[in-house]
């Protein structure tokens, strides 16, 4: 480290040992005891934090499985943010892309770091002041549906929302998983699970540039090729009806 200052080659020296107290060994003249209550309380903070914000993936490991999790997290990872309220987030991006697979990973792990992570995000998540509901008399059919932004549309290739202990599929489904997560009035994290139709529907009004819901199902229904479109539309107004009591539905701004 030839040119780089004495207290910058020391503050690498310790960073790496933090983070990999098995490869890196602690800077020279520092006293063991106190390396040691740094890399104790870095590794708890760290580790606390993932084990309750990833409850079901703390799981699906034993002791060791997931504190060789932990430590390669540490030892590998960069974080692009100095705050602990976003190292789930960090630790998601890198199930995703930063983390070389292991034979003992589960294959659905990445997603379902992100599904647990959703849940924590929609929980801090702020809501416009304006964002209103549909009412309960609303004429679901000509308003021009607008999604709340405390629900979100996601989809998996596993059933995020049924694995646990119970339930670890090795093999990926036929067909993949379409969720709702939504916030309720109460501040609770709900789910709704979806049928690749509704969560076409879905995905329309979060898009929605201005159609009334009726448009938005006869597309639908000339998208399937439905020989009675009238067919799609009464279904969709039982969709509508359902995503309305659950208060994620609202009206375009410009409605009033």
């Amino acid at each position: 480290m030839k040119g780089i200052p004495r207290f910058q080659q020391l503050q690498r020296a310790l960073t790496a040992h933090l983070r990999d107290p098995q490869g890196s060994p602690p800077p020279e003249g520092v006293e063991s005891r106190r390396v040691g209550i740094y890399r104790e309380l870095i590794y708890n903070n760290v580790e606390g934090f993932l084990s309750r914000g990833f409850p079901v993936i703390r799981s699906l490991y034993d002791d060791d499985g997931w504190h060789a999790l932990v430590r390669d997290f540490l030892r590998s990872h960069r974080a692009r943010t100095p705050y602990f309220l976003e190292i789930g987030q960090e630790f998601v991006g890198w199930l995703q892309d930063g983390r070389a697979p292991h034979a003992d990973d589960p294959p659905f792990l990445a997603e379902m770091a992100h599904y647990e992570y959703v849940e924590v995000a929609l929980t801090v998540a702020e809501a416009p002041s304006d964002w209103q509901p549909l009412a309960a008399d609303t004429d679901l059919l000509s308003v021009r549906p607008a999604l709340s932004p405390l629900a979100w549309l996601l989809g998996y290739r596993f059933p995020v929302h049924r694995i646990g202990r119970a339930c670890r599929p090795q093999e990926l489904p036929e067909t993949p998983t379409h969720l709702l997560v939504h916030r309720t009035p109460e501040d609770r994290v709900a789910f709704l699970e979806l049928n690749p139709v509704t969560a076409r529907l879905v995905h329309l009004i979060q898009a929605n540039a201005g159609d009334t819901a009726h448009t938005l199902l006869k597309r639908i229904a000339d998208e399937m090729g439905h020989t009675d479109p009238g067919v799609v539309i009464r279904g969709g107004l039982e969709i509508l009806e359902q995503l309305r009591s659950r208060e994620v539905l609202g009206k375009m701004k410009d409605e009033g």
